[in-house]
């Protein structure tokens, strides 16, 4: 057993972080402790369960990371997922001078943090899409109890393979529709067979991330942008189908009536480079309503 502890040079909202993950019944945390195990799999496809626990406040955040193998690579991992290298102040120096003052004065601090594995999260916002929040987890976590495993009380997704030789019977059994159990086995499918490879769009833009992934059939615009959100962490997207999304901007801007996509296209344009973290505090003025 190893422990790293670890300090960032700015604020660091993490209550909020256990908040948003607490909303998966599968992600194993104490909101109270403060802190949250990560699935992990390592070289190898060996696995590890780390724990993260803050030590710290927003202001001054703190870390004990706790784990027993490959040290570096554990840490080097939590810092992808946790975006412990991404200097928040940026972001809200950047909303003070926006419509989103106000929201940001509220919330500050707040990370964008990404799943723990790719496929995992793509798996999630297939299944999440066009569903309400909990039946949405519901259905996810049905999924994995059924064909994940548990380690360390703490749940893995299956494999792609593993999900690849399923029968769309075996999901309609868990009350998915016949189309979305054909948009997980047949997605799973091209992954196990390295027809789509999610590590690669690492490599590209945000557009031809979206252009790529919704040639696959049950892949749409907004699913590509969740994912590459949650996936990749990457920073300025702004999902304007997102029906959380459209609600919390009636709230905030005082509308009667939802706003049209076009309408947050165009305002959202003075949120770049920084639209995914705008996303997210919408998203949040939702969630503390």
């Amino acid at each position: 057993m190893w422990t790293e502890n670890i300090e960032l040079p700015f604020r660091y909202d993490f209550s909020f972080v256990l908040d948003r993950m607490g909303e998966d019944p599968l992600i194993r945390l104490d909101k109270q402790e403060q802190w949250v195990d990560v699935p992990l799999v390592l070289h190898g496809n060996e696995r590890e369960v780390a724990r993260v626990q803050s030590t710290g406040t927003r202001d001054a955040p703190e870390f004990r990371v706790t784990g027993e193998r490959d040290r570096d690579t554990v840490v080097n991992r939590l810092y992808e997922i946790f975006q412990w290298d991404v200097d928040l102040e940026k972001m809200d120096a950047h909303f003070l001078g926006t419509s989103l003052a106000d929201l940001q004065k509220k919330f500050p601090a707040t990370p964008v943090v990404r799943s723990f594995h790719m496929y995992d999260a793509l798996m999630r916002v297939i299944i999440h899409q066009q569903l309400n929040k909990t039946f949405a987890y519901r259905l996810s976590t049905r999924f994995v109890e059924n064909f994940g495993e548990k380690e360390k009380g703490v749940w893995f997704y299956p494999s792609p393979e593993k999900v690849a030789s399923l029968a769309y019977d075996d999901l309609r059994e868990l009350q998915f529709s016949q189309r979305k159990a054909e948009y997980v086995i047949d997605t799973s499918g091209k992954i196990a067979r390295e027809e789509l490879e999610l590590n690669d769009f690492e490599q590209i833009g945000a557009e031809d991330t979206i252009t790529q992934l919704t040639k696959v059939r049950g892949i749409g615009k907004w699913t590509a942008q969740n994912w590459q959100m949650r996936a990749l962490g990457r920073a300025d997207l702004f999902p304007e189908a997102d029906v959380g999304i459209q609600n919390a901007w009636k709230l905030y801007f005082g509308k009667e009536s939802k706003p049209s996509q076009e309408e947050m296209l165009r305002v959202s344009r003075e949120w770049a480079p920084y639209r995914s973290y705008a996303s997210l505090l919408l998203w949040r003025s939702l969630m503390e309503q």
